[in-house]
Formats: C-alpha cells, structure tokens, sequence
C-alpha cells in the first residue's frame, strides 16, 4: 500500500478557487493510477476525478467536469486537485486514494472498491 496525505483545504467564497495535494510514500508512486473522492456530511463517498499512472489521460465526474482538473508530478510524488468555480454543492471531506494495481490499464476508476490507499481527508467548505 501507499501512504497518502493531503493538503489544501479550507474555506473558499463561492466562485473561489483552491487547490488541494496529495503526498505520497511507500510504495511506487509513478506506477499508480490516482483518484479523488469526496464525501459530503450525511451522504455517501462519490467520485471526483482520475489520472493514470503516467499522467497522460484523465477522468472527470460530470459534476466537477470544466472546473476541476487533476494532475500529478511524479518526481514530487504528489497528485493535486485544481478546483475552480467552486460551489456550495462541492462542500465535502476530499480523499486522495492509491489504485490497487501498479501499471493499471484503466484510468478511469470510479469506485472505491478500485483503489486500495486512502488518505485521511481534508475539509473543503464553500460559502454562498
């Protein structure tokens, strides 16, 4: 498994901007396709985007899709979330999580039984 950390969250106005990070250790970072999850209060985990391990194809839900943008820098061995026009509707705890498989085929990793590290999250509340 892969130890993973993120950074970044806070409270934004609407409209605003924040961009979260992912460190990662322990285990082949540039191997690894990357996700991010978040988790509003009361409602179940869901999907945010993907990046394959070689950073080159990306995945969106459509919720965030033209205003977040995942990206990754292997030799940082970290992943980021660029979040723009942010919503009230985006208020959640935001996890970065590990795919289970090095070299995966797939980068577009919906589901949380796909991925086999998580971080511990961090806050992100936008205000109206």
């Amino acid at each position: 498994q892969v130890q993973l950390v993120e950074f970044g969250g806070g409270l934004v106005q609407e409209g605003g901007s924040l961009r979260l990070s992912c460190a990662a250790s322990g285990r082949t970072f540039s191997n690894v396709a990357m996700g991010w999850f978040r988790q509003a209060l009361g409602k179940e985990r869901e999907f945010v985007a993907a990046i394959s391990w070689r950073g080159t194809s990306t995945y969106y839900a459509d919720s965030v899709k033209g205003r977040f943008t995942i990206s990754r820098d292997n030799t940082k061995n970290t992943v980021y979330l660029q979040m723009n026009s942010l919503q009230p509707e985006d208020t959640a705890l935001y996890y970065c999580a590990a795919d289970r498989a090095d070299y995966g085929n797939s980068y577009r990793l919906t589901s949380t039984d796909q991925y086999d590290s998580w971080g511990q999250g961090t806050q992100v509340t936008v205000s109206s």
